[in-house]
């Protein structure tokens, strides 16, 4: 093996991890995102501006 071809493999793993580990960021990042959505669906609306009382 000739080192422009072990540098070559080594370019193509790197390039290959970081866009497994970009991958599994938006994953975990759309995951967050669905969680906290079900967690909003789940508390009580605040309440509308007529509702509000006055002092």
């Amino acid at each position: 093996m000739t080192r422009q071809t072990a540098d070559d493999e080594k370019q193509a793993r790197l390039a290959a991890a970081l866009r497994e580990n970009l991958k599994r960021r938006k994953a975990q990042a759309r995951a967050r995102r669905a969680e906290e959505a079900l967690a909003h669906e789940h508390e009580p609306a605040p309440p509308a501006q007529a509702d509000i009382p006055r002092t």
